[in-house]
């Protein structure tokens, strides 16, 4: 065996694996088997499954926390699976739906451009939304982000194409036009058709205004303006907790009746 495992180079452990095989089972037995384990010791047994799908079908809207917490509480000796397992448990058995893909507007191509001069890059954003006099209030803000001017802040009563319109145009009347507008992927400045373009966007582009867009998730490719937002929050909450002030929230709602009208 020593002569004929130097001659095929291979250990004499492995030389009489091969001639256990061959023994046992001829020459069909010395094939490549599967590398698979026959047995897995910590498989979740037919007893917890059954357990965990009976209890989905008489609570179908239970997920598997509440489903492990349950079982948990009320067959304490019974050896549950991680929560992910119990999940695919539910999904093996056809009690968990394929959930909807969600459409994403598409990420942006074009590099954020330097803002090396005032109307070269232009920012804008809504700031959140808040109430007054019982109505919401979205105020659209748009800034230069050379200088940092704040150029609008407008109270709007909706985030729709047609009310941001004529914020811009009057902001474009009154500063000119820039070469780039950066935002971020919301409404209305972007969409999930080709290229992210919105309606509002695609007008930007008529107009030889080339729309910018942040990575999502990512708000400090807009900075300036988001900083921007953290001051104009701070100072309308002075302003809101400051005594003798209703009078400026009275024109704020007033503005907004007037820009509905």
């Amino acid at each position: 065996m020593t002569e004929l495992c130097q001659q095929f180079q291979v250990s004499r452990k492995t030389g009489y694996k091969w001639v256990q095989r061959f023994l046992d089972g001829g020459m069909p037995n010395l094939v490549d088997q599967a590398t698979i384990p026959r047995s897995v010791p910590h498989a979740v047994t037919a007893e917890t499954t059954t357990l965990i799908v009976d209890l989905r079908k008489r609570y179908p809207t239970w997920g598997p926390k509440k489903l492990e917490a349950y079982l948990r509480r009320q067959q304490p000796t019974v050896s549950l699976p991680a929560r992910s397992t119990i999940a695919e448990i539910l999904k093996r058995n056809g009690l968990i739906g394929e959930r909807r893909a969600r459409r994403r507007t598409p990420q942006s191509t074009f590099p954020l451009a330097a803002a090396t001069a005032p109307n070269v890059v232009w920012c804008t954003d809504f700031k959140g939304k808040f109430r007054v006099d019982g109505r919401y209030c979205h105020p659209l803000t748009i800034t230069d982000a050379n200088s940092r001017f704040l150029l609008r802040c407008e109270p709007l009563e909706g985030e729709d194409v047609a009310r941001s319109k004529q914020v811009f145009e009057s902001t474009f009347r009154e500063f000119g036009i820039p070469l780039r507008m950066r935002s971020d992927n919301g409404v209305p400045f972007a969409s999930c058709g080709i290229g992210g373009l919105s309606q509002l966007s695609v007008w930007w582009v008529k107009l030889g205004i080339l729309p910018e867009r942040t990575d999502p998730g990512h708000p400090e490719q807009n900075g300036r303006h988001e900083r921007m937002h953290r001051t104009l929050r701070r100072r309308w909450l002075h302003r809101r907790r400051a005594p003798g002030t209703n009078n400026a929230w009275r024109n704020l709602s007033t503005r907004m009746r007037h820009r509905v009208s």
